[in-house]
């Protein structure tokens, strides 16, 4: 449990004072062996609020976060689950539609619930927010979804939220920004699913091509999880061979021809799922068990999440870079091989991101 909590530890009867303005916290021991974190609020009252370890809160319940709270279901990493929609009905009944196939599973609690329910969960999946109309433009977009944060982010945060926050909704680097920018919590425990699901696709699409395991493949797709996104072929390999050596092994040497095809096809799959099916959601439902399972099994796995970068060239904005991901979160950026244009590209793509915050910021 210790590792989800990052504050000093305070003796029982040590005087602790605060303000409205920055509520101090901890943990401290209420009887041999019982750590507990606390949050004093601004009249003084102490607060617990003992994390589970082994519960899960999703927020919103459309087709990405219903997917994604029956692939969690079917993970068996946890044994409670709290499902919130704006629409309590349909929170409720994905709760008892997804709680029907337990008996094919692992026991578990799933219910709908409140933000009174979610607050000692150790992982919180935000994956509410408002879907693109036709003629609406991007920015539109984000100005709704960033007032849809301002509903949910400020209601976690007040409940002395001691967990990881992992932001689903898109567009994730923007909205992992405001989040981590809302909820005060540390950068670490604030961060987006990013291009991890991008980065699967890649692999999968390579993996196609080349006749090979997909899971073999180790290649990123990095910045923005959207138009702007980098394949990162520099560093890109199968099993530690080069790309374009193994391609050449497969017999194909059209390497750029082919390169960029594949990167435009990542780039625009779910626009095309989008037009065959009107949305997508068993591929994200999979990324969010992903990292689910880095966090919770502590694994240290490399993912691209999204999240806040501090570089010289780009700082203070969420994008997606390689990092170590474990029991705290993000743990460690991972440094890998990029050419001169994948970095310009990136540094461009950090830029358009920070523009687009800047916008909401001043509307």
């Amino acid at each position: 449990m210790n590792g989800l909590h990052r504050k000093h530890n305070i003796k029982y009867g040590d005087c602790v004072t605060g303000t409205s303005a920055a509520k101090p916290s901890g943990v401290i021991p209420f009887a041999a062996g019982d750590i507990r974190p606390f949050v004093l609020t601004c009249g003084g009252r102490m607060e617990i609020n003992m994390i589970n370890l082994r519960k899960v809160a999703v927020i919103g319940c459309g087709f990405v976060g219903s997917a994604s709270a029956f692939a969690l279901m079917q993970s068996g990493l946890f044994s409670e689950m709290v499902l919130l929609d704006a629409d309590s009905n349909k929170a409720e009944g994905e709760a008892l539609d997804i709680s029907h196939g337990l008996p094919f599973a692992r026991p578990m609690s799933i219910k709908a619930g409140t933000y009174d329910d979610m607050a000692d969960s150790s992982i919180v999946i935000v994956t509410a927010g408002a879907g693109q109309k036709p003629g609406e433009t991007r920015l539109d977009l984000v100005k709704k979804n960033v007032h849809i944060f301002q509903s949910i982010i400020p209601e976690i945060a007040s409940r002395g939220f001691e967990g990881i926050l992992l932001i689903v909704a898109n567009p994730v680097d923007i909205l992992t920004t405001v989040a981590a920018r809302m909820s005060g919590l540390p950068e670490n425990r604030v961060f987006g699913s990013g291009t991890v699901l991008d980065t699967a696709r890649l692999k999968y699409l390579l993996g196609e091509r080349l006749s090979v395991d997909n899971r073999s493949v180790h290649a990123f797709i990095i910045g923005e999880h959207g138009d702007s996104e980098i394949a990162a072929w520099s560093s890109a390999n199968v099993s530690g061979i080069p790309l374009n050596r193994f391609c050449e092994m497969r017999g194909f040497f059209d390497h750029q021809q082919a390169l960029e095809q594949i990167a435009e096809s990542v780039k625009t799959s779910a626009y095309e799922i989008i037009e065959k099916k009107k949305a997508t959601y068993y591929g994200i439902a999979m990324s969010v068990r992903r990292i689910c399972e880095a966090i919770m099994r502590d694994e240290k796995s490399i993912l691209p999440v999204s999240s806040i970068q501090h570089s010289q060239n780009i700082d203070g904005i969420a994008l997606s870079m390689p990092v170590i991901v474990g029991k705290d979160g993000v743990e460690k950026p991972v440094p890998i091989s990029l050419s001169w244009e994948e970095e310009s590209k990136l540094i461009e793509s950090a830029k358009m991101l920070k523009k687009v915050v800047d916008s909401c910021n001043e509307a």
